[in-house]
C-alpha cells in the first residue's frame, strides 16, 4: 500500500477535517500531580474515558444533532442555530428573538469573527445584548440573559 494512504485511511482516529487530522479526546486523570511529579497508575486508559471532538456552534438556520451518550443518554447538539430564549431579569419575561450576531467572547478572541456561540459569549440580538447561559454544544438549545444597556 502506498505510503500516503497508508496515513489517510478510513480510521476512526485519523480522520481529515477541517482542523487537520483529528485526535482523540482523552478525559481521564492527568499523569501528573499538582506539584508536578509523575504518578504512576495500575492501570490504562479505558474506553468510557473517551471524549468527543467539541463542536462549534455557529449562526444560521436552526440545525441539531442527536449523540447518544454513555447509558443511552442523549445529548441534541446545536449545530447552527439564529434563535435565541432571552430572559429579562427586571421582568423576569423570556422572549424568543433573533440572533444578528456574536459581540464578544471570552473563550476565544477569534470565535466573535467566526460568530462562534457558547457559553459566556455575548451576542447581539433584536431586544439588545445578551449573555449565553446555556451550552449549546452540549443541551441543543441558546438560552441568555439580557444585559442592561
Amino acid at each position: 500500500m502506498h505510503r500516503l494512504c497508508q496515513l489517510f485511511r478510513p480510521y476512526p482516529l485519523n480522520i481529515p477535517s477541517s482542523y487537520g487530522l483529528l485526535m482523540a479526546v482523552w478525559q481521564g486523570n492527568s499523569k501528573r500531580s499538582l506539584t508536578g511529579r509523575r504518578i504512576r497508575y495500575a492501570r490504562n486508559k479505558r474506553r468510557f474515558e473517551i471524549g468527543r471532538e467539541s463542536h462549534l456552534t455557529t449562526i444560521g438556520t436552526m440545525k441539531r444533532k442527536a449523540v447518544r451518550t454513555r447509558g443511552k443518554n442523549h445529548k441534541s447538539r446545536a449545530l447552527t442555530a439564529d434563535t435565541v430564549y432571552v430572559v429579562d431579569q427586571k421582568t423576569m419575561k423570556t422572549t424568543k428573538t433573533e440572533i444578528i450576531t456574536v459581540v464578544e467572547n471570552s473563550a476565544n478572541i477569534h470565535y466573535v469573527r467566526r460568530n462562534i456561540m457558547n457559553k459566556g459569549a455575548i451576542i447581539n440580538t433584536k431586544i439588545g445584548k445578551a449573555r449565553i447561559t446555556s451550552r449549546p454544544g452540549q443541551s441543543g438549545v441558546i438560552n441568555a440573559v439580557l444585559l442592561a444597556k
